[in-house]
């Protein structure tokens, strides 16, 4: 099932809403580049330095505010940048630590839906901690009552972190469990996009660390889970009609500089 005529309209209106408030909010650098500015010339310079700016906020300014337009009707609650619960009992720490410790060292393979049953059954078990944990990117409430929760990752994640994306993850699990042992949660760590399209997605470095077919979501599979059965397509259908719509703003926005 694709977006429908008045969600895809919907999805350009905030996207075009998004990056003129973008354009409205930036800055140029200030600093003197004269080399820079004579090899590339200084409207160059300042759509590159515009473009690296957006980079940086792409996830909250861009894929949060689209993702939650394309949530709507389809979850019961939406939000984004939300505050997870933050008390973790010292029962679901220690077992949090032993996965980490079995998953490390390869004397166990990542399932998620193991370790969460795992987790559940400490989750108020000895005493409660106040932990500090990152915010949910995007938190995702079903009509059924499940929990749903990302943290949006760039497409080429820093390996280096890969373990203690894996113990957030759990440390989420945790902290929503100590509150209602009974709820269904489901941690992701989310990405946009394929870099490496048409190949596939280079999984391998997250091998052994995360359940891949379970708490990693890779372009298709982040937007279809979000929006329905063919919202990505769709959804850079959109981006491409925003571009079109925007472009004379956007050239105009840069004639300035030259």
């Amino acid at each position: 099932m694709s977006l429908t005529i008045e969600r895809k309209t919907a999805v350009i209106e905030r996207l075009k809403v998004c990056l003129i408030n973008k354009f409205n909010n930036y800055r140029p650098e200030t600093e003197n580049m004269p080399f820079h500015y004579r090899l590339l010339g200084k409207d160059r310079m300042a759509l590159f330095s515009f473009i690296q700016s957006l980079n940086t906020t792409f996830g909250s300014s861009i894929y949060e505010p689209i993702a939650l337009e394309l949530a709507e009707g389809r979850f019961k609650r939406a939000q984004m940048q939300v505050n997870p619960n933050n008390l973790v009992s010292s029962g679901a720490q220690r077992k949090i630590q032993e996965i980490m410790d079995e998953i490390t060292t390869a004397r166990r393979e990542p399932n998620s839906k193991l370790e969460i049953a795992e987790i559940r059954e400490v989750c108020q078990e000895g005493d409660v901690h106040t932990v500090t944990l990152r915010k949910f990117d995007i938190f995702l409430e079903g009509f059924d009552g499940s929990l749903h929760f990302m943290d949006i990752k760039t497409v080429k994640p820093n390996i280096g972190g890969f373990e203690d994306y894996k113990r957030m993850l759990l440390t989420w699990v945790a902290a929503e469990l100590q509150r209602n042992p009974n709820i269904e949660v489901h941690p992701y760590i989310a990405i946009p996009y394929n870099p490496y399209e048409p190949n596939e997605y280079n999984r391998w470095t997250m091998r052994g660390i995360f359940d891949l077919s379970k708490e990693v979501l890779v372009a298709t599979e982040m937007w279809d889970f979000i929006g329905g059965i063919g919202s990505y397509k769709d959804l850079l259908d959109c981006f491409e009609i925003a571009g079109t719509e925007l472009r004379p703003i956007i050239d105009h926005y840069f004639e300035r500089f030259k």
